[in-house]
């Protein structure tokens, strides 16, 4: 096999800057309104040709990740597959560096950049409402994901309206290495529902932007301290580091990032929580608006 029927996809991380839930459908989906960014930080996916689906899970986080159906991945492809009408035959390598059950959309991701690589490593004409809706069926977080860019998120993850410019900025993940279960954190929120709060201006820098950040939160954060308290812990400690603009949770937890508006600031920040929380997952990168920018 020649190495150029290999490639690489990478499957970043998605966070989100502000969660409002908005309201329930009657059959127990909530409806949400977030703004959807990516990280300089995350998974790959690796595929080659093969005569059968192979799938494989390494990395340092691939503890405990399953290497079988009950990963999206290979449900991913064979749901491309079957879309195409195709027999689902690749060998597909995930390399997992973000934790699991972390709100920041790992299997989403890893799905989506399985279905980006499989429509490549295939040659398949498959056209975007139909990748779209492929994406939407493994889970709310796929369809975000498989679009790469920055965006408003509603309904339950199926409508996705592009954001307006984003300055330059830079984002320090932080787990804490506990598991914050989704349904068990929308179980576990309480109170009225929020109004969605989106905006159409640009902000000029990362300090303007983290102020208009400021009215809003993430609706998800009280009920995840009480499935996960050490949460809290992990916002105070990025609220205390230099630079800081703004810390919050993203997702359903428990990872939480910092925003900054200087690298420098950024790395210093997640160095010094790596020295003083060495069991903390902590990185740093880039935030990107437009993660399809980072595949070759």
């Amino acid at each position: 096999m020649a190495e150029r029927d290999a490639f690489a996809v990478p499957a970043p991380a998605k966070v989100n800057l502000y969660l409002h839930v908005v309201g329930r459908r009657s059959d127990g989906f909530h409806l949400l309104d977030s703004l959807i960014v990516f990280a300089g930080v995350g998974d790959t996916i690796e595929v080659r040709p093969s005569a059968a689906l192979i799938f494989a899970v390494e990395g340092p986080m691939a503890e405990g990740v399953p290497a079988n159906d009950d990963n999206l991945v290979p449900k991913a492809a064979r749901a491309l597959a079957a879309a195409a009408g195709i027999e689902a035959r690749a060998e597909i390598r995930l390399i997992k560096r973000l934790p699991m059950a972390a709100g920041v959309g790992g299997g989403s991701a890893d799905a989506a950049a399985t279905l980006r690589a499989l429509k490549r490593l295939w040659k398949l004409d498959v056209d975007d409402a139909t990748m779209s809706a492929i994406a939407l069926g493994l889970g709310a977080d796929v369809p975000v994901c498989l679009a790469g860019r920055a965006a408003f998120v509603g309904g339950i993850g199926e409508a996705i309206d592009p954001a307006s410019p984003l300055p330059r900025c830079w984002i320090v993940l932080v787990n804490p290495g506990v598991p914050a279960s989704t349904p068990a954190v929308f179980k576990a929120r309480r109170g009225a529902f929020s109004e969605t709060a989106r905006f159409s201006e640009s902000p000029k820098d990362a300090s303007a932007f983290a102020a208009l950040l400021q009215s809003r939160r993430n609706d998800l954060t009280a009920a995840a301290l009480t499935v996960a308290p050490e949460i809290g812990r992990v916002l105070d400690a990025l609220e205390k580091c230099p630079g800081t603009l703004l810390a919050r949770m993203s997702g359903s937890g428990a990872t939480c990032f910092g925003l900054f508006g200087d690298e420098g600031a950024a790395t210093a920040a997640a160095l010094a929580l790596n020295r003083s929380h060495p069991d903390w997952w902590v990185q740093a990168g880039s935030m990107e608006t437009d993660a399809t920018r980072l595949e070759s």
